[in-house]
């Protein structure tokens, strides 16, 4: 029997996994911290949390809030001074907040500012994560546990298992006859991000790239701001915005999302068209690790 575990009711069909909601993370990246190395991760959140902010208040129309108009307004959205009030909070504060500068909120003041910058579920549940600040871990290229590897070659849905960074670490071989040969990958570009957004090859395969392609930017974002202090995540953010325009505008954004499951379709040279759902389950044993997993539910013309 396979102890893999992943957490999605999804795989309660089969019988070798198991799951349940709380995550177990990986002790060997649980790891003291210097002095120095907390304060670099502090202000990693800090930051994402005020830009965060300052991008929600920004879309904010002041007409729908009937705010009072008091003076001229010379950019879009809400004042600082209007979500401080609308929050309970500071000025100074709020500002600071924004600034990267102040310290992280509690999680009354979060509902406070998710009401008064009228944030959806995911953006609430995002900035409440923010304000939780980062465990101390530090990020280390995820290696895949033999009994992993044995699940996925075990399974004949196209599967493959990828990391924090979105890194393709293992894959089987219905995975392959799908999307094309990883190990011909290097090593560097073998990442999911990398592979929809510079990979023109790819691009073409995806019948609604740009759908596709923001899903998958705002749901590694909502994972990035967590890992914004790591240099692997920052280098691989910042090639991707010079190479890809699509990328940076999508980015700069700053959308969040949180899907675990949806649909695409992809051309295959020898299939056509081929409908596919997929659904990522994390590890219970690495949370880092997430298993995807395809259903084929069609064919089009070839």
């Amino acid at each position: 029997m396979f102890v893999a575990r992943f957490s999605n009711s999804f795989l309660t069909g089969y019988a070798l996994l198991n799951y349940d909601n709380k995550g177990l993370h990986d002790p060997r990246i649980l790891l003291p911290l210097s002095t120095r190395g907390g304060i670099v991760r502090k202000v990693g959140v800090y930051r994402q949390l005020g830009e965060f902010l300052r991008q929600r208040r920004e879309k904010i129309n002041p007409d729908t809030r009937k705010i009072p108009t008091r003076k001229r307004r010379r950019t879009p959205g809400l004042r600082r001074e209007e979500v401080a009030e609308l929050a309970g909070i500071s000025i100074d504060w709020y500002v600071r907040l924004e600034q990267g500068r102040g310290s992280l909120p509690s999680k009354n003041t979060v509902s406070a500012l998710a009401k008064a910058l009228e944030l959806s579920s995911t953006e609430r549940s995002h900035l409440m994560k923010l304000a939780i600040g980062n465990s101390g871990r530090i990020y280390r290229r995820e290696t895949v546990p033999d009994n992993l590897k044995e699940l996925i070659n075990y399974l004949t849905t196209p599967a493959y298992i990828i990391g924090a960074r979105y890194d393709i670490l293992c894959w089987n071989r219905a995975a392959t006859d799908l999307f094309g040969d990883f190990e011909a990958i290097p090593i560097g570009e073998r990442n999911v991000l990398f592979q929809t957004f510079i990979n023109r090859e790819i691009r073409k395969k995806h019948s609604n790239w740009e759908d596709d392609a923001q899903r998958l930017l705002e749901n590694f974002r909502s994972v990035y701001d967590l890992w914004s202090h790591e240099p692997e995540f920052t280098s691989l953010v910042d090639e991707l915005s010079t190479l890809s325009p699509e990328f940076k505008k999508w980015w700069n954004a700053h959308q969040v999302r949180r899907s675990s499951s949806a649909e695409k379709i992809v051309r295959h040279p020898k299939k056509g068209e081929i409908k596919l759902k997929y659904s990522t389950f994390q590890s219970n044993d690495n949370p880092d690790l997430r298993l995807v997993l395809y259903k084929v539910e069609a064919f089009g013309p070839s």
